[in-house]
């Protein structure tokens, strides 16, 4: 059995790889691959951990709404959310001597590995938040942090965001491969989505993220080299250019199906009241209705807003291959130029107090603006220097430094791609044939087959 390195390297393309990218050039493998609906991070990591698709994994996107609580959750992580076997589950079923370690991918929490870390958060009872990582065992994190320094949260997502995480979680893999040696060791590398969706993939500062991804795999190359694994490298989507937003909630609170509670932090979705509602994720939105009177009035009026590509209902589901319960009654997808707000106030005013801020699991729908400071505010540093002194002497506070101008996002993804060299690619050390078969007739890996090529690249199937 030979170990496998198995990178995430979130919004690599086809089209990407090239001249400025020599370590991903040199190697043996490389493929499109195909990707799921939506085309998110969650969905996607839960059909390369399992081979199936949504409809079968129930990971309909970053999140849904839970049916029987009526409560939006997007970004929880337990690996019980996700159905089918995983691949680490199948490398140990078929080599019980086998060790795993999973190292930032997704549905983290409670994974059958040896070794994990993950990004989890303290919330204390004042209202604060206090980043910091979830390990298991608790000495694999905490040997990490002592080895590499604390992970840089604030690098990982937010308008700081960059290489820093990329670097470290490349950094945390190499030390795991030094010194456990696992046989399958999972690594999530995250920046290029970073200044991607704030500036878009033709930008100069984008272009640069792409070559300094390569820098980081070649360090990875070659530390699994010296601990005799081979290297596979996958990604999720790409990520295209963008020039406007769609504001679904918006639309379906004017025409009367959505309903807003006010309270003194702003307003909120009332779930209950509404008649329909959008869980936006990108240029995928899943919009929720109370019945079928809704469910119709809701495609009526959606497939009649700009920037509305698809509107899918029960047929339109199945065959893509997301009609799961968690799945919306009907699944909006956007022009491949647009993507889609949560937004629902019809007032900034009147926007809730966690809108301009940080918060990815308050918000009923995915929100790029994070990744921005409001170019509003005069000196936009020197408040957040204000708040993290709050934060210091123990008061209540605020991070109030996110805008709320959606045309500020320059890039997005979630859409099927028009075009395979836009969309995810597959890499591999070995050549085709040590990692599975050949591509299929029109040149492209299926991201379902991922699983079987990680089975046998390690050498069990």
């Amino acid at each position: 059995m030979k170990p496998v390195l198995l990178v995430d390297a979130v919004g690599l393309t086809p089209r990407l790889i090239g001249e400025r990218t020599p370590n991903l050039a040199r190697l043996a493998a490389r493929a499109p691959m195909t990707t799921v609906l939506p085309a998110v991070t969650c969905s996607a990591q839960a059909t390369l951990l399992t081979g199936t698709m949504p409809a079968q994994h129930g990971a309909v996107g970053n999140g849904w709404l839970a049916r029987k609580t009526m409560e939006v959750a997007l970004w929880r992580q337990s690996n019980a959310l996700v159905s089918g076997e995983k691949v680490y589950e199948a490398v140990k079923r078929l080599d019980p001597s086998a060790t795993v370690a999973k190292i930032f991918w997704w549905w983290n929490l409670g994974a059958a590995v040896d070794w994990s870390i993950t990004p989890r958060p303290f919330y204390p009872a004042d209202g604060r938040k206090l980043p910091a990582v979830y390990g298991w065992p608790t000495e694999y994190a905490a040997e990490l942090e002592r080895e590499l320094g604390a992970f840089p949260f604030f690098d990982f997502w937010g308008p700081k965001s960059g290489l820093p995480s990329t670097r470290w979680l490349a950094d945390a893999a190499i030390r795991t491969l030094a010194t456990r040696r696992p046989a399958l060791t999972m690594v999530y590398l995250p920046h290029l989505d970073y200044d991607f969706q704030r500036f878009g993939p033709d930008a100069a500062r984008s272009r640069k993220a792409v070559e300094e991804l390569d820098v980081v795999i070649g360090d990875l190359l070659r530390a699994a080299e010296r601990a005799g694994a081979e290297t596979m490298i996958v990604s999720e989507y790409g990520i295209t250019a963008v020039t406007r937003p769609v504001h679904v909630n918006r639309a379906l609170r004017e025409a009367g199906l959505l309903v807003a509670r006010e309270t003194p932090a702003g307003e909120v979705l009332d779930v209950f009241g509404s008649r329909a509602f959008a869980v936006s994720d990108h240029q995928v939105a899943h919009v929720y209705t109370k019945d079928r009177a809704s469910t119709e009035a809701a495609a009526k009026l959606l497939g009649e807003l700009p920037g509305v590509d698809l509107v899918l209902g029960e047929k339109g589901k199945k065959a893509l291959g997301l009609d799961h319960i968690r799945a919306g009654d009907i699944v909006l997808v956007s022009k491949p130029d647009a993507w889609f707000t949560y937004y629902y106030w019809l007032d900034d005013r009147a926007a809730p107090d966690f809108a301009r801020t940080v918060d990815i699991h308050r918000k009923p729908g995915y929100d790029p603006c994070e990744l921005f400071l409001d170019p509003t505010i005069a000196l936009p540093k020197l408040r957040v220097a204000r708040r993290l002194a709050q934060k210091k002497l123990g008061m209540r506070y605020l991070m109030d430094v996110i805008p709320l101008d959606a045309t500020l996002v320059k890039g997005s993804h979630g859409r099927l791609p028009d075009d395979p060299r836009d969309g995810p690619v597959f890499l591999c050390t070995q050549p085709f044939g040590a990692c599975g078969p050949e591509p299929d007739a029109s040149g492209l890996v299926a991201m379902t087959s991922v699983k079987d090529r990680v089975l046998a690249l390690y050498g069990v199937r």
